[in-house]
């Protein structure tokens, strides 16, 4: 009883501090996006996507305008993108997106976090076969004033796969080499993004028990809490049994 109240307090605590986390981490995507194309939104697609995403997590416009300012200037070292990848217990592939300014220590960082709970990091590329790379855009349903199909049609040729709808948003994939397109259309039609973000979807899915998946959970959560890590991903599938002990 004791290792479970502890693991589930631990939960608490985390989901408490995951604001302070998203700050952080879109913190870093406006270094990159400055670094990279400027700090002007207006001619930086990647800075304007990092500002809907920073308004769609609340962070202040002060504390963005900030960010945006302390990355223009010459001291603010940027940060270099890389992915690591690797197994969990059971055999749950796990993709970590990172953004370091220390590949060394990033690297001995999250192989630690593998080899704590009783995973191992595999070689680049070994787990490409697993995912599929995506960009995802939320959009507000309210936003939308032309028809769905319309909205379909008006997308396919940038690049859209896929649109979901349901009553809390409208979700659209597309391939990662057209995010771009698909941004700069939703723009041109006037729609707002609520949030963008490229994804790595599992392909096929692994089913484990509860018990199983406490172990896996522990090994993303150590990952979560690492301040290189920006995203994690994984094939586990969430079933309403993981559910359930994940919110106890």
């Amino acid at each position: 009883m004791g290792r479970a109240f502890e693991f589930r307090k631990a939960r608490k605590m985390k989901r408490w501090s995951k604001m302070a986390k998203t700050f952080t981490r879109i913190g870093k995507d406006i270094v990159m996006a400055v670094k990279d194309g400027g700090p002007d939104h207006e001619t930086n697609s990647r800075l304007r996507q990092v500002m809907q995403n920073a308004k769609a997590a609340n962070m202040p416009k002060d504390n963005v305008l900030r960010a945006i300012k302390k990355a223009s200037s010459k001291e603010t070292a940027n940060y270099e993108e890389m992915s690591l990848e690797g197994y969990a217990m059971h055999g749950i592939a796990i993709f970590v997106d990172c953004a370091s300014n220390n590949n060394n220590r990033t690297v001995a960082d999250v192989r630690s976090c593998f080899s704590k709970c009783d995973g191992a990091m595999g070689t680049n590329g070994s787990l490409e076969f697993i995912f599929d790379r995506k960009g995802v855009f939320t959009l507000e349903p309210d936003n939308i004033k032309i028809d769905i199909d319309e909205l379909e049609m008006e997308l396919i040729d940038s690049g859209l796969e896929e649109l979901e709808v349901d009553e809390e948003a409208i979700t659209i994939y597309c391939e990662y080499s057209d995010f771009n397109n698909i941004q700069m259309k939703l723009e041109k039609i006037g729609i707002e993004i609520i949030n963008s973000e490229l994804q790595r979807i599992p392909n096929n899915f692994k089913t484990i028990n509860a018990e199983q998946a406490e172990k896996v959970l522990k090994l993303l959560d150590l990952l979560e809490e690492n301040d290189d890590v920006q995203q994690v991903f994984h094939n586990m599938k969430l079933t309403d049994e993981i559910l359930k002990a994940m919110d106890s």
